[in-house]
This record gives structure tokens, C-alpha cells and sequence, in this order.
């Protein structure tokens, strides 16, 4: 059986992993590189050259998929389990919390407030199901469930710097997701897993795979349509030429999608145009020197500044590894007027680095070594107050047509690349049924 698969990040490695080995598989990136948001960029103007990912990410022990995956592909040996500190600034302060006793010193929450909050967490982590609260707004569960303080000077600035003009819009569900999983944590902090050389390594070896199963991977090979004639998928049109194919699983955001299918069916059509997408702009820093010398690692910021996170790679990472500090500075940004899309690559550069140099007085722009900004317009949904309704099926209605990706099942409540895996598989499992 001969299929396609539309994009090369974790989704589409991990299905056509699955399927290399008994069909004939061609994947089809419309980039130069291969991996999706997983994607690394080569550092080679260090003395020794790495790999870096170009969006921070790392591992949870709650990831069985993708570690299982890891340890199936022999990859076990490069797995690491190092701590990541984080910490909230708030007023000028960076406040660790990391243990029960430094949550309890951070000053903008009372005493009476932070015991609401931990009851809070407690309660969440008993949360089995989250389907019932997906149509609740996060922020109307957590004042009813923690008040107004711990909203307003705990979790409103998280919510804002996450999702914009849309953070009062968000699901319950996708906050007790993401609270479970960074709220299991020992008593001296949070685990948090890494491969040695990073992601590279795992979609290198997917790709290699595949490869030598006898699938093609082409990059910079944009597809421009999937073709459905009587309700059932006959192939794809991939840099300009019609490509024959019994199935097609696409890995692509939901508009993009609509415009591959050109409308078709019109039920698929009305469900994608109503799932919202957000865009990011990530930049990644090499430094003479580390920023946040406690050892932070995630530096969550309340603050008058174009990103909503610092995160010091080298504070997760040993510095040896890389030779240089590594300091990765987020943002989320809601639509293609933002400027953090519409504004030249220096110019959001030089707005990141002003607002570094606001909360690190001591920072100076003749330690950066080299800069660089990676931005994407439609990096994942904006998971809203009864998004579970907009959840897209790996099989939604054409026959030979499957969909795997942020927008999965697998990636709802809360996304990751552990989701990505479960989509890809799920896919791959679906088609091969179907097929049979």
C-alpha cells in the first residue's frame, strides 16, 4: 500500500515509523530540515559543534510512549533525568519554586492563599477525568476553587503570557492537564528527562528508519492538495506533480488542512475553520555568560516585557556540553498582525534583548555571541472553554484520509511530544485496520 504523510515532525515520523516496514511510505516536508516543531538547528561556529533545539523541550516521566519509543529505537543510554529549578517573577523578584517551603515565601500570596493554592493542586491531582471540565473557563474554575488572588497575582499572568487576548477563554481542562503534569515533583524539585545531542537524535533515528525500510522523506517539498474524488482520498499534488496513493495522513494545522482539502467534505470544512491556532516566536541566545546565576532553569516573568519565559538551557544541561550558555526567551502571540510576526527578525530581537536587560540589570548585549529567532505562525490550538467538541479524529470521513497532530485526541488536554507519538501511532494502527 502506497501512502503519504504531510510533514515531518514527531506525528508523521512516529506513523510512518509504524508503516515503513510493510508499505511503501513517502513523507513529504515542506522545509529544508526534517522534525517539526521538534526540528534543531547545528551550532557550528562553537569550538565543538551540537545540535540545539530550536523550541526548548524536554521529557516527563509520565511519557510512556515516547520512552518507550526512545528505548525501542536504542536510544535508552542517551536518556537523562536532571532537575529543573523554576521560578516566578513577580515585582522585580525572581522567586524559586521548587519545594513546599520556597512556594511558601513567595510574598504575593498570603499565607491563606497559598494553603488555597495547594489545596488546589491536590485536589487536581486526584482529577481522573477531565472531559467534564472542558467546558468550564479555567478562570472561572480557579476563583471559584482558589479565590481571586490566587488568579489575579498566580495564575492570570501565566494564562496571559500563554494564550493573549484569549487566556480568559481558556478550558479547566487544559489547566488541570497541565498543573498534573508539573506538579509531580519530589521533595528537592522537578525531574525532567533529556536525551544527550537532544531531540536530533530521536528524529534522526525515526527518519533513518524509515529510510531503511525503503521510505522516501523529501524535503522542501510542499504539498498544495490532497484529492478527494467520491469521498475517498487519490492522492496528493506535492511541488506541482500529481503523487498517486492509497491513504494520506496529514500532520498540518487545521487552516492549512482546510486549504489541502479545498472544502471537502463540508463537514470536516465547518469543524476546521472553527479551531483556533496560535502562533510563536522562540529566541535562542548563546551567551559569554549565564543569565540566572541560582541555577534557574524556567524563569516564569509578571513583567512589562515581549516574552513570557526565559529559559536557561545551560542551567538544565551541563555547560560542557555545549561550550557556551544557551538561554531560550518565549512568547505566544494570537494572530498575523502581532507584531512578534509582522516585524523584522532584528527588531524582535533587539525587543527581546531590551526586555532582558529590564529584569537583569547586570546583563550586557556584548555577551551575546550570536542570536537567532524562530517563529511559526500556527504552532498549536488555543485550547478553549469547549474545545474537546472541536477535537479532530485520526479518521475523519474521506476513506484514506487520517489526521494526527497538535489538534489529536492525544494532545488534548494538555500537548506534548509524548501526544505527537500516541497521534502518529494511533494513525498508523487506524489505517492498517482499516485497510485490511
Amino acid at each position: 500500500m502506497k501512502i503519504a504523510i504531510i510533514g515531518s515532525g514527531i506525528a508523521g515520523l512516529s506513523a510512518g515509523y509504524r508503516l515503513c516496514k510493510e508499505n511503501e511510505v513517502l513523507i513529504f516536508e515542506k522545509d529544508a530540515e526534517i522534525g517539526g516543531m521538534a526540528a534543531s538547528c547545528c551550532q557550528e561556529s562553537a569550538e565543538n559543534p551540537y545540535f540545539i533545539e530550536k523550541y526548548y523541550h524536554h521529557i516527563f516521566r509520565s511519557d510512556s510512549e515516547l520512552l518507550a519509543l526512545i528505548e525501542e529505537l536504542g536510544l535508552e543510554r542517551k536518556m537523562l533525568w536532571l532537575e529543573g529549578k523554576n521560578a516566578y517573577f513577580v515585582d522585580g523578584k525572581a522567586y524559586p519554586m521548587n519545594t513546599p517551603l520556597e512556594i511558601l515565601r513567595f510574598k504575593p500570596l498570603s499565607l491563606s492563599d497559598l494553603v488555597r493554592l495547594g489545596l488546589m493542586v491536590l485536589r487536581i491531582r486526584g482529577i481522573k477525568d477531565t472531559a467534564p471540565y472542558d467546558k468550564i473557563k479555567a478562570k472561572d474554575w480557579i476563583l471559584d476553587t482558589a479565590g481571586s488572588n490566587v488568579y489575579e497575582n498566580f495564575f492570570a499572568p501565566l494564562l496571559k503570557s500563554k494564550f493573549g487576548d484569549n487566556a480568559e477563554n481558556v478550558s479547566a481542562a487544559w489547566l488541570i492537564g497541565r498543573v498534573k503534569i508539573r506538579s509531580d515533583r519530589g521533595r528537592g524539585g522537578e525531574k525532567l528527562g533529556y536525551m544527550k545531542g537532544g531531540f536530533n537524535a530521536l528524529v534522526e533515528a525515526l527518519a533513518e528508519e524509515v529510510r531503511e525500510n525503503g521510505g522516501i522523506i523529501q524535503k522542501n517539498t510542499p504539498v498544495s492538495e490532497i484529492v478527494i474524488q467520491d469521498n475517498a482520498v487519490q492522492g496528493v499534488v506535492a511541488n506541482g506533480t500529481f503523487v498517486a496513493c492509497d491513504a494520506v495522513i496529514s500532520t498540518v494545522e487545521p487552516g492549512v488542512l482546510d486549504a489541502l482539502t479545498k472544502g471537502k467534505p463540508e463537514a470536516l470544512h465547518e469543524t476546521l475553520r472553527g479551531i483556533r491556532y496560535q502562533g510563536t516566536a522562540c529566541a535562542l541566545l548563546g551567551l559569554d555568560r549565564g543569565l540566572m546565576q541560582d541555577g534557574t532553569y524556567w524563569l516564569n516573568i509578571k513583567a512589562d516585557v515581549p516574552f513570557g519565559a526565559v529559559i536557561e538551557h545551560t542551567n538544565f544541561l551541563p555547560f560542557e556540553d555545549y561550550g557556551e550558555h544557551l538561554v531560550y526567551l518565549a512568547s505566544y502571540f494570537q494572530n498575523e498582525k502581532d507584531p512578534l510576526w509582522v516585524q523584522k527578525e532584528e527588531e524582535v530581537l533587539d525587543s527581546y534583548l531590551s526586555g532582558l536587560e529590564k529584569i537583569f540589570p547586570a546583563f550586557s548585549r556584548k555577551e551575546v555571541r550570536w542570536k537567532k529567532l524562530f517563529r511559526r505562525l500556527d504552532t498549536a490550538p488555543v485550547y478553549e472553554q469547549g474545545y474537546l467538541e472541536k477535537v479532530l479524529p485520526a479518521a475523519p470521513g474521506p476513506r484514506g484520509l487520517y489526521l494526527a497532530g497538535m489538534f489529536s485526541p492525544e494532545n488534548y488536554p494538555e500537548r506534548s511530544i509524548n501526544g505527537s507519538v500516541k497521534a502518529g501511532f494511533e494513525c498508523a494502527r487506524l489505517l492498517m485496520k482499516s485497510f485490511l
